[in-house]
């Protein structure tokens, strides 16, 4: 339910907040000089977050939970490989926890407590 939470919140921000508060906020320039990615890694996140939790919770396709968490694991790769390429060193604790969440639901998925879908 955390990482819901995380993801929905992360999501709305880049989605909804103006380009400049969240340079503001986050103490980094990339917002404003990436407009596209901003909402597009809201979108994904956003999506990724709703992913993780309802098909898991109404056991309809609950595959997509594993799909979700790969997404999401996929995108935080990718935002650690963004972030140190661009010395953007302080952004990376957060990504790391957030991957380490993420492969946790992913691994628990598909092996250790995989959700079987309604019958």
């Amino acid at each position: 339910m955390l990482i819901f939470a995380a993801f929905i919140l992360f999501g709305l921000q880049k989605l909804f907040m103006p380009a400049e508060a969240l340079t503001a906020m986050w103490q980094t320039p990339w917002p404003v000089e990436y407009p596209g990615l901003l909402r597009f890694t809201g979108l994904i996140d956003a999506a990724g977050g709703i992913g993780i939790l309802l098909p898991a919770l109404t056991r309809i396709q609950p595959r997509l939970t594993i799909l979700a968490a790969l997404g999401c694991a996929l995108l935080q790769i990718s935002a650690i490989i963004f972030h140190s390429t661009r010395g953007e060193f302080a952004a990376l604790p957060l990504n790391f926890i957030l991957l380490t969440f993420v492969s946790f639901i992913l691994w628990g998925r598909r092996k250790r407590a995989p959700i079987l879908p309604r019958m």
